[in-house]
């Protein structure tokens, strides 16, 4: 297992030193804006490299999940369109489009779909019925733009990649399901290249970024995995509800940013500089801070989800307390300057004049 690991890790990094000339080569690199702060045109080749080490494996170990020729398949067209979307700026529209006819793909030929909520609200069993393919493309494309928003400084999108496979990969091997938590170790595995890239360990003129080719890509495979682990029929690996801890940053971002977008009359898909780690570093975090702080959160959601899950904690408190916490996120995120200068002021530090 570790040689197999390691063999995996070391064609992982060779794929981004090959991808980066490719990406310099062809211009699929990102340029500084007025929202992008980085120095110098960065390839975005992250995505495409993990794609590749991924389906080169799951290609070469065959029957490692079900349906695994079509979700190669769909992770490689999604790579495909990131790419497209990194190079030539895809409508929203568009990109909606493709989102949702890979989900129909995965429900109808993989026979994978939301088919339940569980007892989430404490009155039985939810079923979805004939709303289970509609509740299954919004949560396909809520987790795709989920992953793909938080991607705003270095190592985030790698660091909370880890937190949700990671602790699917935990909770898979509780359940005796070893294949598919040893995929979500290779996802892992996979990433760590990435990130040590992506925060210029190995020299600021090496760094690359993941691009909406690997956000979308790592999206789609998080709900994959989700679904096919709380919606098999019998007794499922994991309950519906534990998703919603094992993904909640990315989620409860998402929610949060397109709500106040919403609000002021806004698309929901405009990008601006209102996210978690805008903020964080809006009040003082420098962005290794920012990056640990979120994970950090992260990971204490996921461990919380967790523990839920093996001590089969009732499905309707995790979710009441899911609700709690989410609304406390979207109090703090909507009165931050007073949430700090209150703490500050109980700590007894200066007012903090944020801009």
């Amino acid at each position: 297992m570790i040689l197999d690991l390691s063999f995996t890790f070391i064609i992982a990094f060779a794929m981004l030193f090959l991808m980066r000339k490719v990406a310099r080569n062809i211009g699929l690199v990102d340029m500084p804006s007025g929202r992008k702060a980085h120095t110098g045109n960065i390839p975005l080749v992250g995505g495409v490299a993990i794609c590749i080490t991924i389906v080169h494996y799951i290609y070469s170990h065959p029957g490692m999940l079900t349906h695994d020729n079509l979700f190669m398949l769909c992770i490689t067209s999604l790579t495909a369109i990131g790419v497209l979307d990194d190079k030539f700026d895809l409508s929203v529209k568009f990109r909606m489009a493709v989102q949702t006819g890979i989900s129909i793909v995965m429900i109808y030929y993989a026979d994978a779909q939301m088919l339940t909520l569980g007892n989430m609200f404490g009155y039985g069993e939810v079923t979805l019925s004939w709303l289970g393919p509609i509740i299954t493309v919004l949560a396909v494309i809520g987790c795709i733009n989920a992953f793909n928003m938080v991607d705003g400084i270095d190592g985030l999108l790698g660091g909370l990649s880890i937190v949700t496979f990671g602790s699917i990969a935990i909770l898979l091997s509780f359940s005796g399901e070893q294949k598919l938590s040893y995929l979500c170790i290779l996802l892992v595995v996979t990433m760590i290249p990435y990130i040590i890239m992506n925060l210029g360990l190995v020299g600021r003129e090496r760094k690359v970024f993941m691009g909406d080719a690997g956000s979308m890509m790592i999206g789609f495979t998080a709900i994959w995995l989700l679904i096919g682990a709380s919606q098999n029929s019998g007794s499922p690996m994991i309950r519906p509800v534990t998703a919603l801890w094992l993904i909640a940053v990315p989620l409860m971002d998402m929610v949060a940013i397109m709500f106040r977008r919403l609000k002021q009359k806004k698309s929901p898909f405009k990008p601006d500089r209102e996210h978690l780690h805008h903020i964080c570093q809006r009040i003082g975090c420098s962005p290794l801070q920012t990056l640990l702080l979120i994970c950090f959160i992260a990971a204490i959601f996921a461990g919380i989800g967790m523990l839920g899950e093996v001590y089969n904690i009732s499905e309707y408190y995790m979710f009441y307390s899911f609700i709690v916490v989410f609304s406390v996120y979207l109090f703090a995120l909507a009165n931050y300057c007073k949430v700090i200068n209150y703490i500050r002021r109980k700590l007894g530090l200066p007012k903090l004049i944020i801009y």
